[in-house]
């Protein structure tokens, strides 16, 4: 069966299927801040304040998400896990939604900051197969738990500037990161990190994806995304090589946090100017699949 792409974007979400696109109607003009697939359910923050589940074409408010806007979102066996701005953790589950007050003790938590002054958010979470919780913060790093967010343990300095944290689909014991550093692998899940730069050409990264044996990553000469692009190597190994057929010699901005996904040697990137680039090959060639969208925010495969 063919693959399911969605879109996420500033104005609503879009599926894609084969050559054809359409809009999902329940959401037409709304913003999607997150966006998440687990099996036949799909999961959204919707205008940074409630959480919507679709299956199917049925699309429904969940909850409201009150206090801190939303940001991120994983979904997990018996729930789903909600990252906020000020670096909160909500758990979304069969009593409803409710804040998860032990990340508010992780070790080294009053170290978290903005680089520009504002309190840390939770940029990205991830749930390995074994069921371990990553947290990314920016700026705070990645915290693990092991038990269902009863205790947390700090994974990588804060100052790494990590942007993504994603565990592989299978092997639970690799976690990757996308980083201001470069790119991050941990191989025995989280206890230590390798940086890996090597073929880049610059190490200010923002997305990661699994395609297979390989990863794919998002690298720009920094914040304001300048000459931003997409690199792939084997997990295991090599260095990394520019993704360049069918895709633009620089990307105008950052291809950014959620952005990036793949599934198999299927990879799709979204772009703030409204375009979906999808690739065939685990990142080896690519088309564009889809323009004139508003910004988009996050693109999941279903």
């Amino acid at each position: 069966m063919e693959q399911k792409i969605l879109v996420g974007t500033g104005g609503g979400l879009w599926e894609l299927a084969g050559e054809g696109a359409r809009a999902v109607e329940a959401l037409a003009g709304h913003a999607i801040t997150a966006l998440a697939v687990d099996g036949t359910d799909t999961w959204a923050i919707v205008d940074d304040a409630a959480l919507w589940h679709g299956r199917a074409a049925t699309w429904s408010q969940r909850a409201a998400i009150d206090g801190p806007p939303g940001t991120c979102l994983a979904p997990a066996p018996g729930g789903v896990w909600i990252g906020t701005e000020q670096a909160r953790l909500l758990r979304f589950g069969d009593a409803g939604l409710g804040v998860v007050e032990s990340f508010e003790r992780v070790e080294g938590r009053a170290a978290w900051y903005q680089p520009w002054g504002d309190p840390p958010d939770a940029r990205s979470m991830s749930v390995a197969p074994d069921g371990t919780l990553y947290v990314n913060v920016h700026v705070g790093g990645v915290a693990r738990s092991r038990d269902h967010a009863k205790t947390w343990t700090p994974t990588l300095d804060i100052e790494t500037d990590v942007h993504q944290v994603l565990a592989h689909p299978v092997r639970p014991e690799i976690v990757l990161v996308a980083a201001a550093a470069g790119f991050g692998v941990s191989r025995d899940a989280g206890q230590s990190w390798q940086l890996v730069t090597a073929g880049l050409h610059a190490h200010y990264l923002r997305a990661v994806a699994v395609a297979g044996d390989d990863v794919v990553i998002s690298a720009s000469a920094g914040f304001h995304g300048r000459r931003a692009a997409l690199y792939r190597k084997p997990l295991d190994g090599g260095r990394f090589e520019r993704c360049r057929e069918g895709l633009p010699t620089w990307f105008d901005d950052n291809v950014d946090t959620a952005c990036l996904a793949a599934a198999g040697a299927l990879v799709v990137c979204g772009t703030q100017d409204g375009r979906v680039y999808r690739s065939l090959d685990g990142g080896r060639r690519w088309e564009l699949a889809l323009k004139g969208l508003p910004p988009v925010a996050g693109v999941a495969l279903g």
